[in-house]
């Protein structure tokens, strides 16, 4: 079942992001570093590109992702006219130090000291926003929690350096235009849990895995071999946890929690569950897809 998540709170934060963008220098666009375009919001991209702002795309949580997938998409978006790339990880005090230096290059017009460099922090729930906030001022100034949409009003900060910071809610997009982004976002813990089934998450995100990183999952779990599919894996996890429900059955749903906080902890490795090439590729398959009959209705009308 395709999954879409967008709280009524968000249709306000994005005409509230719409107004601010007016007046910002420069967009910090925070991203899950394990997915980085299935966490790249396309109405943040519009906004900034409509006011022809830079971004500065922050690749968060870097220490959970592959560093060969990380390298991969930082030179990516490094091609990206009026964008810069960095990979770090917002709980270190040190990669954080760097991002007013790697701001500020961004708009050098705002070098001379009569205006402030004006920037904004935006991204989709549950991706470090806050984080950033409170590590950049250096004390807790953004609510934290490990549950997206935390996060529910904006506000603005003087950064010093002659710096000021916004800070804005979490905001997801209307419709998810393809079913594998939903599902890694859901993955990833990005989307509130009374969207989603975890045993549907769950059985994905081990297809992803026997797909890129199946020796990590006989390592984790202590199986002789990969499982066949995703759903599989979610059945071995339960066997080798002693998941069971009365009866002896297998009790997926919390294997299937298992599974999904072993990859959320980073407990499984680093792992990346997309990179530039898997992208291309799926972009490539769901345009030569054929229209469904939804689509084809929804077009004749």
């Amino acid at each position: 079942m395709p999954i879409q998540w967008f709280p009524g709170h968000m249709t306000s934060a994005r005409k509230k992001a719409a107004e601010n963008m007016a007046c910002t220098d420069v967009v910090i666009e925070v991203l899950d570093a394990r997915i980085p375009e299935a966490s790249c919001n396309p109405m943040i991209r519009e906004l900034r590109e409509f006011r022809q702002r830079p971004c500065l795309k922050i690749l968060n949580k870097t220490d959970l992702a592959d560093p060969e997938a990380t390298r991969a998409w930082l030179a990516w978006y490094e091609r990206q006219p009026g964008v810069r790339a960095v990979a770090l990880s917002c709980k270190k005090p040190g990669d954080v130090a760097r991002v007013p230096r790697l701001a500020q290059a961004l708009a050098p017009h705002r070098t001379d000291g009569t205006k402030p460099l004006r920037l904004m922090i935006m991204g989709i729930p549950n991706v470090g926003k806050s984080t950033l906030m409170n590590a950049l001022l250096n004390r807790r100034v953004a609510k934290v929690g490990d549950e997206p949409a935390v996060t529910k009003s904006q506000q603005t900060l003087d950064l010093g350096g002659h710096m000021t910071l916004t800070d804005t809610p979490g905001m997801m997009w209307p419709k998810i235009a393809h079913d594998a982004d939903g599902f890694m976002l859901a993955a990833c813990h990005a989307i509130g849990r009374n969207a989603v089934i975890d045993e549907e998450v769950a059985a994905v995100l081990g297809d992803l895995l026997l797909a890129r990183y199946p020796a990590a999952l006989v390592a984790r779990y202590k199986l002789k071999a990969p499982p066949v599919d995703g759903h599989a894996v979610v059945e071995e996890v339960a066997r080798k946890r002693g998941c069971l429900v009365r009866g002896g059955g297998l009790d997926l749903e919390k294997a299937a929690n298992i599974l999904l906080t072993d990859f959320r902890s980073g407990a499984l490795g680093r792992i990346s569950l997309e990179t530039p090439e898997s992208r291309a590729a799926m972009l490539a398959a769901a345009s030569a897809a054929p229209a469904t009959a939804q689509e084809e209705a929804d077009d004749e009308s």
